[in-house]
């Protein structure tokens, strides 16, 4: 990918805390705001704000509403996932038309799913240890009124992951952000292909991917480092300003169970994990980490956030191209760390609200259940909601009172999933700098510079 100037990569980390924090401020007072007026009967003038500044324009009924916030917040996400395709494509093509040996590419590939595995397995130890202890202690059997009754979205088998990975027609492929795998998989296979072929028999193909990648990398340093700060404010203040805490309190511990669970994992957990299997200073990555923590954070979807994990894994933590370019994508579709806590605790507290009881085996069920669904989460905004159905299914917690938990847990989890993409995005890049070391296609001179 492109190069960068040494001190533009601190000045947009900068900005973005900065946006952080004053998205959340502002979104937290316009949420108070928003309360006090719908609890003394001005829902009038809540509704012209809310009209003005964040209601969705494409929902039915809001023909007449600006929605400024909403408007600008989806005009970044969508110049971000316009990119999404051609980037992945090239990076990855280009990175495996370098590798001549077939066995490298299969020793890296076995490699990026072990630590795929070792970080989904601590995180699922953790959320099931928690969870356990919080549902024998009686903590997670809320008491739900007010909802009605709804199975949700169900999610499809996780094994169709696999069957997808193989695209029956390209033109499809590359018509949808979702079908990430399958643009992998075509990636691959043409990189191979010309490997196969030879340098000189497909040099002009190299060339013109080349040049596409490069016209990408600056499309997309325009947009992160342009509009990137202002686009996590404006984010940010819209999801607090839009969210009630009408049914936050019934599921209170089960909301600050997941929030810590996850911060836990993520500024612990993660650190331990580059300090042990890449022998890296564990701060030094939090440092640079934090900006793709946070993009994740605004934007609550993977894919929107892979262009800048991959320039900070690149340009700031020294990861070889050829391992970012294959680790990232791949882990953006199938290394789901965030949402398999989420799933995990999410599941435990519906058996609690619902009456049922949750033996060890009945845990275990649960984690691997977690392990293979979350592996098939798209990767946008509201996904890992759907796929826990496929869970509860799973292990029986389908009555009457799981339902209703369930819609709970719809109504309320937009904020932790924000904070679930977040841990989701700096996994592949934990992944992706152990991969790095272990192949010696680390820079160890770019990770350690401040």
């Amino acid at each position: 990918m492109g190069k960068q100037k040494n001190g533009s990569s601190p000045s947009l980390a900068k900005k973005m805390g900065i946006s952080l924090v004053c998205g959340l401020a502002v979104g937290l007072l316009l949420l108070f705001a928003r309360e006090s007026l719908m609890g003394s009967g001005k829902e009038a003038a809540w509704k012209i704000v809310n009209d003005f500044l964040f209601q969705d324009i494409t929902a039915q009924g809001a023909e007449q509403a600006l929605g400024i916030f909403y408007l600008i917040g989806q005009l970044f996400i969508r110049a971000l996932q316009l990119i999404i395709v051609p980037m992945v494509f090239t990076s990855i093509t280009l990175a495996i038309g370098q590798i001549s040996d077939t066995r490298t590419l299969g020793r890296i590939s076995a490699k990026t799913l072990l630590w795929f595995l070792i970080c989904s397995f601590f995180a699922l130890v953790l959320a099931c240890a928690v969870g356990s202890v919080l549902f024998n202690a009686g903590l997670f059997s809320a008491q739900i009124e007010g909802l009605t009754g709804s199975a949700g979205s169900t999610g499809s088998n996780p094994m169709n992951v696999i069957l997808n990975m193989v695209p029956a027609n390209i033109a499809t492929a590359f018509g949808s952000n979702t079908a990430v795998l399958a643009i992998v998989f075509l990636a691959v296979c043409l990189g191979l292909s010309m490997n196969a072929l030879g340098a000189e028999k497909t040099a002009t193909l190299r060339k013109l991917i080349q040049e596409l990648n490069d016209v990408v990398v600056v499309f997309l340093n325009y947009v992160v480092n342009k509009f990137g700060p202002f686009a996590i404010f404006v984010l940010l203040t819209r999801t607090f300003a839009t969210y009630g805490i009408d049914y936050l309190k019934p599921a209170l511990t089960y909301v600050i169970a997941a929030v810590v669970l996850l911060l836990l994992y993520l500024i612990v957990g993660y650190p331990l994990i580059v300090a042990v299997g890449a022998r890296k200073n564990p701060l030094t990555f939090l440092k640079k980490i934090g900006k793709v923590a946070v993009f994740g954070f605004s934007t609550s979807s993977s894919a929107a956030a892979l262009p800048l994990n991959y320039k900070t894994c690149t340009e700031d933590l020294g990861v070889d191209d050829t391992i970012s370019s294959f680790v990232l994508p791949l882990g953006m579709t199938i290394n789901m760390n965030g949402t398999a806590i989420m799933q995990v605790i999410a599941t435990v507290f519906i058996a609690g609200c619902a009456g049922y009881s949750v033996s060890l085996p009945q845990l275990i069920v649960i984690a691997l259940l977690a392990l293979i669904a979350s592996a098939g989460t798209p990767a946008a905004p509201g996904a890992g909601a759907i796929v826990l159905f496929t869970i509860l299914s799973g292990v029986g917690f389908v009555n009457e009172g799981a339902l209703l938990a369930y819609s709970l847990i719809l109504a309320i989890n937009r904020p932790i999933e924000m904070l679930v993409t977040a841990l989701n995005v700096v996994g592949d890049a934990v992944t992706s700098i152990c991969v790095a070391k272990s192949e010696g296609l680390l820079d160890d001179k770019k990770y350690d510079r401040v």
